[in-house]
């Protein structure tokens, strides 16, 4: 056998299959299982149920809106109603009335100083000019701001038209009146008019009319006491005054769009019946279910192809891990099928419980996600397969109960849950992967518990989310799903030991229990191999921890792998205390069938114990087919001594076997045997027991007792320098060393 475990013919030995444990299409099936699993567990969370209806036809069950859903209808409705209660705007524009003053008593003075012009030219001149002055003060403001960007183009509008609309009329007798005035009346009607109208207007005016009610009471208080000025400083300035508050239509358009945009939009929130039971398709319900996807006639290929995807991502990372690692490639792959199909159950229970916890969500309790027992499909993995697989694991866990607890809308994951599911997975990862015992399980879960609380305390005091009793529920819903895990793990346990014969770190400590009735029974009635058992269990749990098998499983194995001697215990020489050796009288084929159906017995009893195969597999298989050549020998002299040719062969001396098809059954035959032979020496040293050791593993290497396991000639060598390491340990008052030696020469 050469590194890669050939034969003497130099072939490579195909590794042996037990059935469907090992076939490819089995492993290719529950791949294809682990896709649906992922595809039929996240769909009700992405892919939305759809229904047959027609405009007028009646729904047979209440239709519920699978996410929140927008009603653009009722969106509509409820723009419309923001911006009906947007009440008009009106903007203040400064007109400048005290300039329409000015520049009419200015042309009073003017004209009234022309002694060329006759006063009946003079009042027909005021009778055109003035009242045309008060649209030309309108339309040169309009013509001086237009485009300036200070006054709007139709708030401009509004206001030349509007002002225009109020102009006052000055009644006739007033330009007859006017050719009367003179230069010094002129300035004081001037300054009192000018302050007139600004005072009027100086505060928002929308109808004129309502200040020039009260220009009469200002001009009587006024300085001037000749009653012509009075009366025409009261109509010029009633003539002056104009609104200054008009409707800004651009300002109160660009309000009420501002208003449609900021309404909320009207949503159907997730789970709200959409349309009831026995309720009629009516056009505006039929949109609302096409707009929200939910009829058959509309496809959901996208969602569904990318949900296939996602699945099938899942299942890579699953496989090119398994592959990578060896576990279920090569001549000897680490998982068998019903090791992956165990696996597949885990990620089943793990989905089904996220589901369970999922039901009991609503709106106002949706931190009741927190308490999803997330962090059981890492532990069980942890426990019952490998601690880097269940790491694997957590992610997809994540993302998945990302998926299955989502409360936001429009989210196709809730980072939330992500993270909590993380750091719990993770938690009990590393709390459990080195567990002996059972209440090891129950300190992981308070593990789980308190990370879960502190990642669900980070995660709100991040989002700001610090109400009082959602705080307090989910922090308390975290705690709380570290517990159920721990209960739900302990719990499942031992289903998967029994249901796989799995035998997991915490199996084989109990099994290793001396208090166990076998093992009680071998201390018994058999002390002398119960002691040989115990020592081989310290030399194989050291040698299969040096080339990285189980060293548990090897040491528990060794302490059950005689048991049957238990049957017939005087015949065999560790329990020949102060008595007879009874194979000196009796045949050499009895002795060879007496010694060679021990290993057989074993089986048995630890059937009938319900003892895992793993250790079943030892008891088996740890003497392979080797030859019991001490019986040969003697049954070939007898035959020689009695002058007749032996009827038998080596071959009928030998252990029906198995030969070891694990590591861990080789590594305690070569331990069973070493031990063995060094107890028998008398004073060995350490180059003897070196030899001896070498000589056993070279023995069964020519014997081809390894062609069957996935043991390499550098893994023979480790278990070679592992197992001369031990002795000289437990043997170190015993084993003279060569400095010894040639002190005695």
């Amino acid at each position: 056998m050469n590194e890669k475990g050939t034969t003497k013919s130099g072939n490579v030995r195909p590794a042996k299959t037990s059935g469907w444990r090992q076939s490819p299409a089995v492993r290719w099936l529950l791949m294809g299982l682990f896709v649906l699993l992922f595809y039929f567990s996240l769909s009700p969370h992405v892919i939305p149920e759809t229904y047959d209806m027609t405009e007028g036809s009646v729904s047979e069950k209440d239709i519920k809106a699978p996410f929140q859903i927008k009603d653009e209808k009722a969106t509509r409705q409820a723009e419309e109603e923001a911006a009906g209660r947007i009440e008009d705007i009106y903007s203040n524009v400064s007109l400048r009335n005290e300039q329409l003053v000015e520049q009419i008593m200015y042309r009073i003075e003017q004209l009234n100083a022309d002694d060329q012009v006759t006063t009946e030219n003079k009042i027909e001149i005021y009778r055109s000019e003035i009242p045309k002055k008060y649209g030309d003060h309108i339309d040169l403001f309009v013509k001086a701001n237009l485009g300036k960007g200070t006054y709007s183009d139709s708030l401009l509008e509004e206001m030349s038209y509007v002002a225009k609309e109020q102009q006052y009329t000055i009644p006739e007798e007033t330009f007859y009146k006017m050719p009367q005035l003179a230069s010094d009346q002129l300035i004081e009607m001037r300054n009192v008019a000018k302050e007139i109208v600004r005072k009027l207007t100086i505060d928002p005016l929308r109808d004129a009319e309502t200040a020039r009610m009260q220009v009469a009471e200002l001009v009587n208080g006024s300085s001037i006491s000749h009653r012509t000025a009075r009366e025409i400083v009261q109509e010029l300035s009633r003539f002056s005054i104009m609104p200054n508050r008009f409707l800004d239509k651009e300002a109160t358009d660009e309000a009420r769009v501002q208003a449609k945009q900021n309404t909320p939009p009207v949503v159907i929130k997730e789970g709200d019946v959409i349309v009831k039971q026995g309720e009629t398709i009516t056009p505006e319900l039929y949109k609302l279910l096409s707009d929200a996807n939910l009829l058959q006639d509309k496809q959901h290929y996208w969602p569904q192809a990318g949900l296939l995807i996602l699945s099938l991502m899942f299942v890579l990372v699953l496989y090119a891990y398994l592959h990578q690692s060896g576990s279920i490639s090569g001549l000897k792959p680490k998982y068998s099928n019903a090791q992956l199909l165990m696996l597949w159950l885990i990620f089943l229970i793990n989905i089904i419980t996220i589901q369970i916890i999922a039901l009991t969500q609503t709106d106002s309790a949706h931190y009741a996600g927190y308490l999803a027992p997330a962090a059981l499909g890492a532990m069980l993995i942890t426990l019952l397969l490998d601690m880097h697989l269940a790491v694997i694991s957590s992610f997809i866990f994540a993302v998945m109960g990302s998926m299955i607890l989502n409360t936001g809308q429009g989210h196709i994951f809730d980072f939330k849950y992500g993270f909590f599911f993380i750091v719990i997975s993770l938690a009990a990862v590393f709390s459990i992967h080195r567990a002996s015992q059972r209440s090891a399980i129950l300190k992981a879960g308070i593990m789980v518990s308190l990370f879960g609380s502190l990642a669900v305390m980070v995660t709100l005091m991040m989002s700001e989310q610090m109400d009082r009793m959602p705080f307090i529920y989910s922090i308390t819903f975290a705690f709380a799903g570290g517990l159920l895990t721990a209960v739900l793990v302990i719990g499942l346990m031992p289903f998967f030991e029994i249901t796989f014969g799995i035998l997991s770190a915490l199996k084989l400590v109990e099994l290793s229990n001396p208090n166990h009735p076998l093992l009680r029974k071998l201390l018994t009635e058999t002390p002398g191999t119960y002691h040989h058992s115990v020592m081989v269990g310290n030399l194989s749990e050291a040698a299969a921890e040096a080339i990285g098998a189980d060293g548990l499983l090897c040491r528990v194995g060794s302490f059950y792998h005689d048991i049957g001697k238990t049957k017939r215990p005087n015949y065999f020489i560790e329990n020949q205390s102060n008595i007879e050796n009874p194979h000196d009288s009796i045949d050499p084929k009895l002795s060879k069938s007496i010694i060679v159906a021990h290993a057989r017995d074993g089986v048995d009893m630890l059937k009938g114990y319900n003892i895992p195969k793993p250790i079943r597999d030892i008891a088996e298989q740890h003497h392979g087919t080797t030859s019991l050549k001490f019986f040969y020998h003697k049954s070939l002299k007898q035959a020689q001594e009695a002058g007749v040719d032996p009827d038998f062969t080596e071959d009928d001396f030998r252990y029906p076997g198995p030969k070891a098809q694990s590591k861990e059954a080789a590594v305690v035959g070569i331990a069973d045997c070493v031990e063995a032979a060094v107890r028998s020496l008398r004073n060995p040293t350490v180059d003897q027991v070196e030899a001896m050791i070498n000589k056993i593993i070279k023995s069964r290497l020519d014997d081809n007792q390894y062609n069957e396991c996935d043991l390499t000639l550098k893994e023979l060598d480790r278990i070679a320098q592992s197992l001369k390491e031990s002795i000289i340990g437990i043997f170190h008052s015993r084993i003279e060393y060569p400095e010894d030696v040639k002190t005695k020469e």
